[in-house]
């Protein structure tokens, strides 16, 4: 395979430098490839604002002409909206976008049909290799504009978000959202245009060179923004989205940041009301109180490991109603299987307005424990470093380990997961504890066990 080519095909999508490592060029070679392996008559194709999102756009589109097939263009559009065009029409589809990533990146989410997911175990991989051998190919630039055709999904999805989330119109909402000038900035107000909800907008200006911060709700300092300005303006809520929306944070009305888990046990809440004894899904780092408060509600939860093709695939197998994971991934069986952070937002909107509640209120059952956070440590081998961890622990009677995804220790009072990444040398730690001094003393042990790697490697 293409050197090139194999350093940016990810486990999930293709991710890399652009226009150094992915440009115009390389999106043809993938985007016929794409087209063979889906077998593709039509595709749908989305892009984010990156500077070099239209390019790379228009590569792939003629990559899927030169294969025969033709390419309905949305245009601008988050990866869920791409979703729900590739679920609605029944086409396969592309969205070009790098999601968090900084500007310099860009990278193409590649779905089947129905939004089933294009990962490295069904078809990325073969994409990839066709991809390589399509390199040399001169580029066929479309001219016909019946193989390339434009449509406008976005009304039509923020309607079926209203559809599967109607929201009660009697208490009005002062809502911050920071579009952290993403695409978010795109699909936020036509989806909340007739709601009861005092917008106050954030960043929502289009720009891929993210003037003010990253958009990266996962990077806590991204959000400090957002927390002023629900304090300042004494807003009921604060939402975060990604680059390429498909994420969700949640500020609550005092500034504090709402964990991904707590809001997985509160839309599962909501499932569970209507749907007693369904299957709801949390990945291997979501809190234990997800599964508690699952139990609860006379739920079934399944513990998954982390990443959007797997916890689809397992939603498909276990017709799951629901999904949630720590990264502010959330997975709707209704929403065809796929992820919205715009979903995941509306349905914590129509919490706080049947509740009358306060968003800290909603949320304080979810808070029954500690948690590190994820920490990540650049190490020379990570799997050297994992099985020094797993030995540490392998004489402890108290603790039970699996390897679901990457290590998982349990104990009654703690647990925690260290993965490696997919893409960098570095070890994903997340500890958590009954309180903060258990948290804390398992936190530090594990970290001083990482350490003890340069000296084994």
């Amino acid at each position: 395979m293409d050197e090139n080519l194999a350093n940016i095909v990810k486990a999930y999508d293709v991710r890399g430098r652009s226009p150094e490592q992915l440009d115009a060029k390389v999106a043809y070679a993938i985007g016929r490839a794409f087209a063979e392996e889906t077998q593709a008559g039509a595709a749908v194709v989305g892009r984010d604002m990156r500077e070099t999102s239209e390019d790379i756009a228009n590569g792939f589109a003629d990559g899927v002409i030169a294969a025969g097939g033709t390419v309905v263009d949305i245009g601008l559009a988050s990866t869920d909206l791409l979703y729900f065009a590739s679920g609605e029409w029944a086409m396969p589809g592309v969205m070009v976008t790098a999601s968090h990533n900084p500007a310099g990146y860009n990278g193409l989410k590649m779905c089947r049909s129905g939004a089933k997911p294009i990962g490295s175990d069904t078809g990325l991989q073969r994409i990839a290799e066709r991809g390589s051998e399509l390199l040399g190919a001169e580029r066929q630039h479309n001219t016909d504009p019946d193989k390339h055709t434009t449509r406008d999904a976005l009304p039509d999805y923020a309607q079926r978000l209203h559809q599967l989330v109607p929201l009660d119109s009697t208490r009005k909402l002062k809502v911050v959202v920071d579009a952290g000038n993403g695409m978010a900035g795109h699909t936020v107000p036509t989806v909340f245009d007739g709601l009861n909800v005092e917008l106050v907008p954030l960043y929502f200006e289009l720009d891929g060179s993210f003037p003010n911060h990253d958009a990266n709700p996962l990077d806590s300092s991204t959000l400090r923004d957002l927390q002023a300005a629900v304090v300042d303006n004494e807003a009921d809520i604060g939402l975060a989205f990604d680059g390429d929306a498909d994420r969700c944070f949640v500020v609550d009305e005092r500034g504090d940041v709402v964990t991904p888990s707590a809001i997985t046990a509160l839309i599962a809440t909501r499932y569970l009301r209507e749907n007693f004894g369904a299957t709801i899904l949390h990945n291997a780092i979501c809190s234990r109180a997800v599964r508690e408060i699952i139990l609860e509600n006379g739920g079934v939860p399944i513990r998954t490991p982390v990443g959007h093709s797997l916890i689809k695939a397992e939603m498909a197998a276990t017709g799951a109603l629901f999904g949630g994971e720590h990264s502010g991934h959330f997975y709707f069986s209704e929403f065809f299987l796929a992820d919205s952070g715009m979903l995941a937002a509306l349905h914590v909107l129509a919490a706080l307005t049947e509740s009358g509640d306060t968003v800290s209120a909603l949320m304080a059952d979810s808070n029954r424990y500690d948690a590190s956070g994820e920490i990540n440590t650049e190490v020379g081998d990570p799997a050297v470093a994992i099985n020094i961890v797993e030995q540490a622990f392998a004489d402890d009677s108290s603790a039970t380990i699996d390897h679901l995804d990457g290590l998982t220790v349990n104990s009654d009072d703690w647990w925690f997961n260290l993965r490696a990444s997919n893409t960098e040398p570095l070890l994903r730690l997340n500890v958590e504890g009954v309180d903060n001094r258990t948290m804390s003393a398992v936190r530090d042990n594990v970290r001083q066990l990482i350490a003890q790697e340069n000296h084994a490697s």
